[in-house]
């Protein structure tokens, strides 16, 4: 028979009749009344081709077949039971992986923190950072493998998204830059070849487009990578020169030789976006998880 045709309530009245061996206890069992039980006999007898209970004395007895389905319908529903059952969330078994996606290198400064954090109070989780490219490649916030992220956020159906830090970019050479010192102005800026970074969806961030469009130049890009951290060791490696985040310069810029240059660019703080998706709004672990990234990478 095709199961998609029959109503899998019959199974539980059918395993109630089988334990009870009387249609007045099926009913007292499953709390309906014994017509209802008469009722389901019946169409479990037409679905099944089997009298599934006979009349003996002032009880029913099983059929064979019926006795023959009775196990496997009882570990069936048990193993029903037991995946819908979710006992109470405790922070110190919880046994889970937390996925964490991140924009670029300066985020990975602040994670020390979180990393303590989430190891003191869920001792038992694994947390697992990817970049922003594999986020999208394993279908974004809205698939199955990455819990929340951290970056420029946009509004969008089924996302929450809540503001976390704000990031200041800066104009970066690399130390002992033929060209460039301490300070450079809109000429000098206008004649230097620059690297961009087009994240994500491969695009310049709007924010510092719009603040090299007011400067009134057009630059002349020469390279364009996806991240900010391939940008500074770009940077340091040639005479090009880039606009990222403060972070990256601090959490790479002494290793790398990295300059930071004064100019009359003026680029807003961009706002760092905490994010997930409805499918993990309300699951205990992820919303913990939410909470430790808040209170150790986030600002006031």
């Amino acid at each position: 028979m095709n199961l998609s045709t029959l109503d899998l309530n019959l199974l539980l009245v059918l395993e109630a009749v089988l334990a009870e061996r009387s249609v007045v206890g099926a009913a007292k069992r499953l709390h309906v009344t014994p017509p209802a039980i008469s009722n389901a006999l019946g169409r479990l007898r037409d679905a099944l081709g089997d009298p599934i209970v006979t009349r003996s004395g002032r009880g029913i007895v099983p059929t064979p077949r019926a006795l023959e389905l009775g196990p496997a319908i009882s570990r069936a529903l048990a193993e029903i039971g037991r995946a819908l059952h979710r006992e109470a969330f405790d922070p110190g078994t919880a046994q889970v992986v937390l996925t964490l996606a991140l924009a670029d290198a300066g985020q990975l400064a602040r994670m020390p923190r979180l990393a303590a954090s989430v190891a003191s109070r869920m001792p038992e989780a694994r947390l697992r950072v990817v970049n922003v490219d594999t986020m999208l490649a394993l279908g974004g916030l809205g698939g199955t493998e990455v819990d929340v992220a951290i970056g420029v956020s946009h509004a969008a159906p089924g996302i929450h998204r809540r503001p976390l830090y704000a990031e200041q970019y800066v104009v970066v050479a690399r130390l002992g830059h033929p060209r460039i010192g301490a300070r450079a102005g809109q000429r000098a800026l206008a004649e230097e070849r620059h690297a961009e970074v087009h994240v994500a969806f491969g695009k310049l961030n709007p924010t510092l487009a719009r603040a090299w469009q007011k400067l009134g130049i057009t630059r002349k890009v020469a390279m364009v990578v996806p991240t900010f951290t391939a940008a500074a060791a770009v940077v340091a490696a040639t005479d090009l020169v880039a606009a990222i985040p403060e972070s990256v310069v601090n959490a790479l810029g002494p290793a790398l030789g990295l300059r930071t240059i004064k100019t009359p660019l003026r680029i807003p703080p961009i706002a760092m976006y905490l994010s997930w998706h409805q499918r993990t709004h309300t699951d205990p672990a992820v919303s913990l998880f939410r909470e430790l990234i808040i209170e150790t990478m986030g600002e006031p």
